[in-house]
């Protein structure tokens, strides 16, 4: 039960966390559309990027954790 609830409150931060990076770039950019793909990432990117990277894993590791029969 609590991992279920631990699981959710990821699963928020984790779609906050995505949201939070994109910047209305469309689907544009995706097929060469922008030259801004190569610009440097400033910290804080950098930082959300890490936080999506550490939420996913956890996300990964509860779910397989409550694959495990009791």
């Amino acid at each position: 039960m609590i991992l279920t609830i631990f699981q959710i409150v990821i699963a928020v931060l984790l779609i906050g966390a995505i949201l939070l990076q994109m910047q209305g770039s469309g689907l544009s950019t995706a097929f060469g559309g922008s030259g801004e793909f190569y610009r440097s990432k400033r910290s804080v990117e950098k930082l959300l990027v890490w936080v999506t990277i550490i939420l996913a894993t956890l996300f990964a590791v509860l779910s397989i954790i409550q694959l495990v029969p009791r």
